[in-house]
C-alpha cells in the first residue's frame, strides 16, 4: 500500500514535468553540450591515442555541475509550490500519507536530475570505448555521481516542506550547494593560508675549492658559515578535511586512481584526487642543505625532489566517504524535516501558510 501510493506521487510529479516542450528543449541543449565538450576534448587530449580517461571523467563533473544547476530549481519548490498553488491540501486529504507525499516527490525530482546522466550515456560510452577506463572507474563513479544528485535532490524537496515561500527554498537551495561547492574551497584556501607557521632554512655554500676534472670532485674547500633564514609557511594540512565536504572531491576521490608509468594521473579524477590528498601532508619545518658535502662527493643532491604523484596518492587516506556521509545526512535531515513540518492534522502553522 506504501508503494502504490509512493508510485503515484511519483509518476504526477513526472507527468507534470515532461508535459511541456521545455523539458526535452533542455535535454536537447544539455546532449548538445556535452558533445560539443566531448569533441573539443577528444581533439585537446589526443584521446584516440592516450585513451579516454580524461575525457570520461570531465563529463562526469559536467554532468554532476549541469545536476547542480537544474536540480535545485526543479526540487526547491516540490513542497511549498503545491501549497501556493492551493493543491496540497487536496492531496492530503486523500489516503496519501506525508512519508509518500514526500518522499514521492524527492524520489520524482531525483529520477529528473538522473535523466542528465542518462543523456550523457552516449558520449561517457565513446569515452570507455576510446580505452584507459577502467570498470571500477566507470561503476564507481557513475553510482557516486547518482548519489550526489539524489542529496541535491533531497535537500531541496526538504527545503521546500520546511519553509513556506517558494522563492526562499529554492535559493536557499542553491545557497547550499554553492556552500559544498564553492564554500568549502574557500574556507580550505582562506582557512589554511591565515594560519601559518615559521619554517627554517639552513644552508652551506662553498666559498672556494680546487676541482679535479678526472673524478669530478672538489678538494681544499673552504665551506660558509650557516645561512639561515626563517619564513612563514601555510598550514593547509590542518583543514584538508573540508574539502571531504564538496561533492567534486568525492566523485574524484571515490574513483580508483589511475596512474602512467611515470607515476602521474591519467584523468581529472585523479589530478583532484591527488591534489586534495597532497594536501594533508605537512610542510617541512626545518631543511638543511649541505653544498660542501655535495662538492666533496662530487654528487648532485637531489634537492627539492618530492614523491610522485601516485606515491601522495597511495600514502593519503581517502576521504571521500566522510564526504558521501555528511552529504546523505544532510538530504536525509532536509526531508525529516520537510515530513514533520508537511504532516497532518497540523497542531501548529507557519506564518503565512495557507490550509487550501
Amino acid at each position: 500500500m506504501f508503494l502504490t501510493g509512493l508510485w503515484l506521487i511519483v509518476t504526477l510529479e513526472l507527468r507534470q514535468r515532461v508535459r511541456g516542450v521545455s523539458w526535452y528543449v533542455l535535454l536537447g541543449i544539455f546532449m548538445l553540450l556535452v558533445g560539443i565538450v566531448t569533441f573539443l576534448l577528444w581533439l585537446a587530449t589526443s584521446a584516440w591515442l592516450s585513451g579516454g580517461g580524461g575525457v570520461f571523467s570531465t563529463i562526469i563533473f559536467f554532468v554532476l555541475l549541469l545536476g547542480t544547476l537544474v536540480s535545485p530549481a526543479v526540487s526547491g519548490n516540490a513542497i511549498n509550490g503545491d501549497r501556493d498553488a492551493g493543491t496540497l491540501a487536496t492531496t492530503q486529504v486523500t489516503l496519501i500519507s506525508t512519508g509518500q507525499l514526500v518522499l514521492g516527490k524527492f524520489l520524482a525530482a531525483w529520477i529528473t536530475a538522473l535523466a542528465f546522466l542518462a543523456a550523457a550515456l552516449p558520449f561517457l560510452i565513446f569515452a570507455v570505448v576510446l580505452g584507459e577506463v577502467s570498470l571500477g572507474t566507470i561503476s564507481v563513479s557513475v553510482l557516486v555521481l547518482a548519489a550526489e544528485l539524489g542529496v541535491i535532490a533531497a535537500v531541496g524537496v526538504g527545503l521546500s516542506g520546511i519553509l513556506t515561500r517558494p522563492l526562499f527554498s529554492i535559493v536557499l537551495t542553491y545557497l547550499v550547494v554553492a556552500a559544498l561547492s564553492l564554500g568549502t574551497l574557500i574556507a580550505f584556501a582562506l582557512l589554511g593560508t591565515a594560519t601559518q607557521q615559521d619554517a627554517t632554512s639552513v644552508n652551506y655554500q662553498v666559498v672556494s675549492s680546487t676541482y679535479d676534472e678526472q673524478t669530478g670532485k672538489q678538494s681544499d674547500i673552504v665551506c660558509s658559515t650557516a645561512q639561515t633564514s626563517t619564513y612563514p609557511v601555510p598550514r593547509f594540512d590542518y583543514y584538508w578535511w573540508i574539502l571531504a565536504a564538496n561533492p567534486y572531491v568525492v566523485v574524484a576521490d571515490a574513483a580508483p586512481g589511475s596512474f602512467d608509468e611515470n607515476g602521474s594521473p591519467t584523468d581529472l579524477f585523479g589530478q583532484i584526487a591527488v591534489g586534495v590528498r597532497g594536501a594533508q601532508t605537512a610542510p617541512e619545518l626545518y631543511t638543511e642543505y649541505n653544498g660542501c658535502d655535495e662538492a666533496a662527493n662530487g654528487s648532485v643532491q637531489a634537492y627539492g625532489q618530492g614523491p610522485t604523484a601516485q606515491e601522495t596518492y597511495d600514502g593519503a587516506v581517502p576521504s571521500w566517504f566522510i564526504g558521501l556521509t555528511i552529504h546523505l545526512l544532510l538530504g536525509a535531515g532536509a526531508l525529516a524535516w520537510a515530513w514533520r513540518r508537511t504532516r497532518t492534522p497540523a497542531t501548529h502553522l507557519p506564518t503565512g501558510s495557507r490550509i487550501a
